[in-house]
């Protein structure tokens, strides 16, 4: 019996040693080993024998995977890499991998120790490529990528044929110096550029959406990085490690805000604490957009480089971690249109002395004002109904006002032991009793009712500025000294699309606030600017320069009037409404033209200036 068995097992021998379908040289002679893959008609590169780690270094120096295995007179694509094909290949040191493989698997190249290049013709077919692990990548061990046996890739440029960036495309590639990611890719996939340690600056163009999990993670070389306008989302961990960050560049206040960060190492600001523009413009007194209706969690998280924040009207809600660690921040100037304040909004923003929390706030959330040791006094409005859990703990505040007047309970550790024994808290009149008999509230020792402190003063309003333009240059004023003037500008003729043809209507709207520490932000001022008779000229054009001849024209709305300025004397200028009615005309005079119309706030006048067209917004 132990004969017939021994037998048996000898016989089942050869096919163990030929778990692999076929192997084939490639044209340098190197025998590579394959299996069949899709029922047949294609093929995947793998190990020799049973078990992956039957023949080590199997595979060794420099092997070059062909693209196509002809076989029996059969031709098949090559179009994937098994799992640990090239397990502890040790004496690997370089591989080609054509642009016919979609797939590696687990472990492909894990141990692979002495591999130290990695070349690919095709970077949008690498970005294509689905790995199975972190160890499916033979950058892992390589560390550098080469477009050809000679040329490395440092300066990173994905190609416009590119939408979507996989996972793990090119982690650890430390010979990365910097990487520009163009406007048709919509995501970058998780760990893509994970501890690529040699690259310094990454551009991401507007298309990209998402970030995913720990996408850069472990750059440590990373130290700039400029955002596109349509990242909506970044994953845990996007950043981790990133400590040599030192900037953080976005064109969009509005998208910035708009983002959902799921945790503090998804902001690139965790390491870089400092936010520009462009290039060699820091943000420091930082202006929300009028529009803007929320600022989500984390969205300036750690920015020490912030002095003031300006929040206008517009915004309802401050995310949790919004500003938190923000310690180089003075002043928040808060619009009265604000409802919630987040967990850890504003905490440890050590720099503030002051806060007026306007009377539109409902909730303070935990810890939002949290070892904000500068503070010296608080204004809590009446309007609130909700208090956190150390809304205002870690800081010993002098004077605290509280404006409600049926106050609720609150935690005994919402502010600190100490502000509750020392503070002063001022109470509305006749509401002393309440506080007193209310849980948390009749903490404090010294309680007053108003009278014996000045009620905080209303914040006085920056007045409305003007809108001018002269010399190819819009001007912008307010009377307000001191105050910075924010503007948007739209062009009609920046568009993008298809056909044969664009309409260049040559016109610009404008819009611009004042603001200042202290005060509250201007009612905005808008105009439109326009040329009239600028239509480009196509004939007689030379060295591709189109001849037009224009006169700009400012267009101004207020309180039913319209004023065009920059017309010649003696120009008809008529108001009309969109269903055609003429609802006013006049001569201009000194250049300019004014005209009173009935026509309400927020509908659309057509002003005609000579033969010109123009639509405006009342306002």
């Amino acid at each position: 019996m132990k004969k017939q068995l021994l037998l048996l097992i000898f016989s089942l021998l050869p096919l163990v040693a030929s778990a692999h379908d076929i192997e084939v040289k490639n044209a340098d002679g190197v025998t590579i080993y394959y299996n069949y893959t899709n029922d047949g008609k294609e093929l995947a590169v793998t190990f020799r024998g049973d078990k992956s780690n039957s023949y080590p270094n199997e595979y060794r120096g420099n092997i070059v995977i062909p693209d196509e295995v002809t076989y029996m007179n059969r031709t098949r694509r090559v179009t994937s890499i098994g799992s640990s094909a090239f397990f502890n290949s040790s004496q690997l040191t370089s591989i080609t991998i054509p642009n016919s493989v979609t797939s590696i698997g687990g472990y492909a190249f894990d141990e692979c120790s002495g591999l130290k290049k990695v070349i690919v013709s095709d970077i949008a077919a690498w970005c294509g490529i689905k790995f199975g692990n972190a160890y499916s990548n033979p950058l892992r061990y390589a560390h550098h990528l080469y477009n050809d046996e000679n040329t490395e890739i440092k300066d990173l440029v994905i190609p416009n044929s590119v939408t979507s960036i996989g996972q793990y495309a090119f982690q650890s590639c430390s010979g990365l110096t910097s990487v520009t990611i163009g406007n048709s890719v919509t995501s970058i996939g998780s760990s893509a550029f994970s501890y690529c340690s040699g690259l310094t600056s990454v551009t991401i163009g507007n298309s990209v959406t998402s970030i995913g999990e720990s996408a850069f993670e472990g750059c440590t070389g990373l130290s700039s990085f400029t955002v596109g306008n349509s990242v909506t989302n970044i994953g845990n961990n996007a950043f981790e490690n990133c400590y040599r960050l030192k900037k953080v560049i976005i064109s969009d206040i509005t998208a910035w805000c708009c983002l959902n960060f799921e945790g503090s190492n998804n902001n690139p600001l965790y390491y870089a604490q400092h936010l520009y523009s462009d290039e060699n413009t820091e943000i420091k007194d930082l202006v929300i957009p009028n529009g803007v209706t929320s600022i989500g969690s984390y969205a300036f998280y750690y920015c020490k480089g912030l002095t003031s924040v300006t929040v206008p009207n517009s915004v309802t809600s401050i995310g949790s971690n919004a500003f938190s660690w923000c310690t180089g921040l003075t002043s928040v100037t808060i619009g009265n249109s604000l409802t919630s304040i987040g967990d850890f909004a504003f905490e440890f923003c050590s720099s503030l002395t002051s806060i007026t929390i306007p009377n539109s706030v409902t909730s303070i959330g935990s810890s939002a004002f949290g070892y904000c040791t500068g503070l010296t006094s608080v204004t809590i409005p009446n309007s609130v109904t909700n208090i956190g859990n150390q809304a205002f703990f870690g800081t010993d505040i002098p004077t605290i006002i509280s404006l409600i007047e049926n106050p609720f309970t609150i935690s005994s550790y919402t502010f600190s032991y100490n502000t509750f024994k020392n503070a002063t808290l001022y109470v509305p009149k006749g509401t002393i009793d309440k506080y007193k008999a209310t849980n948390g509230w009749k903490d404090f020792l010294f309680i007053e009712e108003s009278g014996t402190t000045p009620t905080p003063p209303t914040p006085e309003k920056c007045e409305k500025p003007t809108i001018g333009y002269s010399s190819g240059k819009l001007t912008f004023a307010s009377s307000t000294e001191g105050a910075a003037c924010y503007y948007s500008i739209t062009d009609s003729d920046i568009k993008s699309g298809s056909g044969s043809e664009v309409q260049l209507g040559v016109t610009y709207n404008i819009s611009v606030f004042a603001t200042k520490s202290g005060y509250e932000n201007s009612e905005t001022a808008t105009a439109t600017l326009c040329w009239i008779d600028a239509t480009p000229q196509t004939e007689g054009i030379t060295n591709g320069v189109a001849q037009i001849a224009a006169r700009p024209v400012l267009v101004k709305t207020d309180n039913g009037f319209i004023t065009v300025e920059g017309v010649d004397d003696r120009t008809n200028v008529s108001i009309y409404t969109t269903d055609g009615k003429q609802v006013g005309s006049t001569i201009s005079q000194n250049n300019v033209a004014t005209i009173a119309t009935s026509i309400q706030p927020g509908s659309i006048a057509i002003v005609k200036i000579g033969e010109k067209a123009i639509k405006v917004v009342m306002k």
